[in-house]
């Protein structure tokens, strides 16, 4: 594995005890047994689950290309001529599908680890359960979920990776390079597995995934950051519909729903929060004092707080996408396929002014910005309302117009103002138009480059994005040359750019096993 995973060999034994260390309210919510000092021998099933309940390893996900990489991104020259610093090369990069300077730019650094290597951080953590669960003491139960949950990290992690740094999964690119595979928690490297090879360890580490029978609803609390049956029935259903297998991504989106189905009410249980002024054309005769208002969930300012993430009640898995630039910047097209009058995510989640908390003020340039929690998370694991949304997705493409609609309300229902009219198809296209546009109402930036990736891979032409394109200025690897002419710059449904670069510092450490994608 790579050289920049080798802090784990000085951290792992910490990582035990981390979450357990502190005097704060997190032991209590987590029931988990604190234990002294730093070093500690893992010996029972407790201590493996202190390595699990550390969700602070396993909860983020700072995924660019999911976050730039579509036609969610709104990221424009008119915004980065207002404020052109704080826009970061990734930002830049990423947005412009970049391969020549992104493999450098994207690397691990003093600021923590990139997302490649942070999810392979997760996987080792769930090889290191593997590899010692069948030597500790404890019960037959406790080993039974542990195995169940290092499986599930391990399924999500790679799925993750594959779809970032992969080819789309289609029989035409089977023998494409796939991942580095680790199964052990060594340091050896490894060189990269076909993608078919990559997609069996994926399919049979979920398959034991979902032996689990540990329930995600506790003693009253949703324990969310660790695998329960709902959460893998849940990504078991993302997985499939990713394949295009509807008849499977439907079965598990109802063995989902069967065990929880709780949805938020945007009428009732949704509210603004503390609301945020700026000042804006200081100095110049508009000048004038702003009020920006954020949604409940803006305001993390005490750790397992309801009103944290933690107690989002639709989550069947704790995972959460970070934008370290603090901005989701959400394009027109996006924001035209809402209803303005009634739907309550608009009113929300979209942040109106928003781009003045980013220094776009003087003077004003006012554009939103996309906010769930604080301003730099959205939800990004298995929820409810992913769930109704591939089950719908799934009846619609079968045929089943009546049932997609009336499963797709189940959650617009919830989602609108008391009252607004249904949603309605009469053919099956149109069925699957109003789902899939649901369906990116209510999950933008998480879900989209994924789903655009399975959209233009399946047999059903309506719904493929044959190009992706954002008018920008060129750019090197440090700068943006915002003095020449605008270009064009476009991603098509065929390209080999829909596999990310993978990190130079990672191939360097690997001696040469690690091998560069091919554009």
């Amino acid at each position: 594995m790579m050289k920049s995973s080798k802090i784990l060999l000085i951290t792992i034994r910490m990582v035990l005890t981390a979450l357990l260390l502190s005097n704060t309210s997190c032991t209590k919510f987590l029931d988990a047994k604190p234990s002294k000092g730093t070093s500690i021998e893992v010996r029972t099933t407790d201590d493996l689950n202190a390595l699990l309940n550390n969700f602070g390893t396993f909860n983020s996900e700072s995924n660019n290309a999911i976050i730039y990489g579509t036609d969610d991104n709104g990221l424009s020259s008119n915004l980065y001529d207002a404020q052109p610093f704080i826009f970061s090369s990734l930002a830049i990069q990423y947005s412009l599908w970049d391969v020549n300077y992104l493999p450098k730019t994207d690397q691990s650094n003093f600021s923590g680890p990139n997302f490649w290597s942070n999810e392979y951080i997760k996987i080792f953590n769930a090889n290191v359960v593997l590899a010692n669960v069948d030597q500790v003491s404890g019960s037959a139960a406790d080993k039974a979920a542990l195995k169940a949950d290092a499986h599930f990290i391990r399924a999500y992690s790679y799925w993750e990776l594959a779809n970032t740094y992969c080819l789309p999964y289609t029989n035409a690119n089977r023998s494409e390079p796939g991942l580095p595979i680790k199964t052990t928690p060594d340091y050896n490297a490894v060189t990269r597995q076909s993608l078919d090879a990559t997609y069996q360890q994926i399919e049979a580490d979920l398959m034991e995934a979902l032996k689990t029978n540990v329930p995600l609803v506790q003693n009253g609390i949703n324990r969310n950051w660790r695998a329960n049956s709902a959460a893998v029935n849940g990504f078991a259903a993302r997985y499939y519909l990713n394949r295009n297998d509807y008849v499977n991504a439907l079965k598990y989106a109802n063995a989902s729903l069967a065990l929880y189905n709780i949805l938020i009410d945007y009428n009732t249980d949704m509210r603004y929060g503390t609301p945020t002024s700026t000042t804006i054309n200081v100095g110049m005769p508009n000048e004038q004092t702003v009020t920006l208002n954020f949604p409940y969930t803006h305001d993390r300012n005490v750790a397992f707080d309801p009103v944290d993430a933690l107690g989002w009640k639709e989550f069947l898995y704790y995972r959460l996408l970070n934008n370290a630039d603090r901005w989701y910047i959400p394009s027109q097209e996006l924001i035209s396929l809402y209803d303005k009058n009634n739907d309550l995510r608009y009113k929300y989640h979209y942040v109106q002014n928003y781009s003045y908390k980013k220094g776009l003020n003087n003077p004003a340039l006012s554009y939103p910005g996309y906010v769930f929690f604080y301003e730099d998370n959205v939800p990004e694991g298995p929820t409810v309302a992913e769930m109704i949304l591939i089950k719908a997705e799934c009846l619609a493409r079968s045929g089943d117009v009546a049932g997609a609609m009336t499963t797709v309300n189940q959650l617009y229902n919830k989602r609108t103002l008391t009252g607004t009219a249904p949603l309605a198809a009469g053919t099956q296209d149109q069925a699957i138009a109003i789902v899939l546009q649901e369906r990116r109402r209510e999950m933008p930036f998480s879900q989209r480059w994924f789903d655009i990736r399975r959209f233009n891979s399946n047999s059903y032409s309506n719904d493929d994005i044959p190009v992706l394109s954002r008018v920008f200025y060129p750019y090197t690897a440090t700068s943006v040359s915002n003095t020449e002419p605008l270009k064009t710059y476009s991603l098509r449904a065929n390209s080999r750019r829909f596999a990310s670069p993978l990190p130079q510092s990672d191939i360097t450490n690997s001696n040469g096993a690690i091998i560069q994608n091919i554009y």
